[in-house]
């Protein structure tokens, strides 16, 4: 085997068929080129006046849903179960994010007007609070997880559609038990700084997307991967189902919760009623539009379902009407989703270019190392090749002829 063969089969099957394909190191550098790209346009356009103070508020609100909608197809598109409580972990999160930063506020020395301004303390309380109020959401989904989990379909949504009306009369009645103010009952929680903003809210998503992606993609990922395809099969070949299922339900809960603090700072108030069973079908109609198991389609979905309730305020009397009609239609034409379990990769795209629109499969299969190896040296220069359209697709008349 010459030195020119054995280069090329080392560096893979797609260099080895001719096909050209990006690093790894290039596909990460790529995205991360695109996420700073749109920051930068997204602050310029700010900072220029080209994007109104109210249109940035529903920008935030738009980052707060991508990542509810993409935290619950966790659960949903990529385990298969069917939770109903995710309004309860944003709560939870949100409480506990806006109530930690407001009384470490005194502690370090930071006022409202150090969030608007970016000192390094507030964006220091601001990293610490959102970690907190994921983690606090997290521990609740542990909890509700472990016991919750051992029912599937109607049952799994009945009892966590329960625990998050719990979650929801507990903040509203928490400080009758306690005796001092701490969630504001049922009038909700003020005075709230306006700790989010545009900036913070996109590197929170971005950094929430990466996680998530990342994790589906790991051995972690394809084990939640297959119970949702199988779990009988999934058990018998050594996955360990029971915490799989948890650890999903954990990591969807967390993210939920960062995006319940993000929400606290966006909006100012946190009330009880805002938490109820109908905020948690709306995050999971944007799943279930955009597509169960899609991250891109929840992305979509959250985006186009944040935007068209406030594009629609000009017909205030019949908006909600349009907005049911939209989603009819859409689940009657595409009852799997927008983009069904479809994926986009900006990576792909580039290579599909590179290749002049060929795929990976319209190249020849590679020769693998073992096989070249297998071959004696004098075997191979002195016998004669057969052409690959004789042994490939021959009839079987002719493939008898040949032996």
């Amino acid at each position: 085997m010459t030195a020119s063969k054995a280069t090329t089969a080392q560096a893979g099957t797609p260099a080895a068929s001719g096909y050209r394909s990006l690093s790894m190191p290039m596909r990460y550098l790529i995205n991360a080129i695109l996420v700073v790209v749109f920051l930068v346009v997204g602050e310029l356009m700010i900072d220029g006046g080209v994007v109104s103070r109210y249109q940035t508020g529903v920008i935030e609100q738009i980052g707060i849903y991508i990542i509810l909608a993409v935290s619950l197809n966790i659960a949903t598109g990529y385990l298969g179960q069917l939770p109903l409580g995710h309004a309860g972990f944003m709560s939870v999160g949100g409480y506990s994010c806006a109530i930690f930063i407001m009384r470490m506020m005194d502690v370090v020395g930071v006022t409202t007007r150090d969030f608007a301004t970016g000192s390094p303390a507030a964006v220091g309380l601001f990293i610490i609070g959102i970690i907190f109020g994921g983690v606090c959401a997290a521990i609740c989904g542990l909890i509700i997880g472990v016991p919750a989990l051992r029912l599937k379909g109607d049952y799994l949504a009945i009892i966590t559609l329960g625990f998050a009306e719990i979650i929801r009369v507990v903040m509203q009645n928490i400080d009758g038990v306690l005796g001092f103010t701490l969630t504001g009952g049922a009038k909700g929680l003020t005075g709230i700084p306006s700790y989010t903003n545009f900036l913070n809210t996109f590197i929170v998503v971005a950094i929430s997307l990466f996680l998530i992606h990342t994790m589906m993609k790991s051995r972690h990922g394809r084990a939640i991967l297959s119970i949702r395809d199988n779990e009988i099969a999934a058990e018998s070949c050594g996955v360990n189902t029971t915490y799989y299922k948890t650890l999903a339900f954990v990591a969807s809960a967390f993210f939920a919760g960062v995006a319940g603090g993000l929400y606290a700072g966006c909006i100012g108030v946190m009330a009880p009623a805002k938490f109820g069973f109908m905020k948690s079908i709306e995050i999971l109609v944007m799943v279930v539009l955009g597509g169960m198991g899609s991250m891109l389609g929840s992305v979509i979905s959250a985006t186009v379902l944040t935007i068209l309730p406030e594009a629609l305020r000009t017909v205030s009397d019949y908006r909600m009407v349009v907005y049911a009609v939209v989603l009819i239609l859409v689940m009657i034409f595409r009852p799997e989703g927008l983009l069904g379990d479809y994926d986009f990769s900006m990576s792909r795209v580039i290579e599909r270019i590179m290749n002049h629109g060929k795929r990976p499969e319209d190249f020849a299969p590679a020769t693998t190392p073992a096989v070249e190896a297998a071959v004696p040296a004098s075997a191979s220069a002195e016998a004669p090749v057969a052409p690959a359209a004789t042994t490939k697709k021959d009839t079987g008349k002719e493939a008898n002829t040949h032996e």
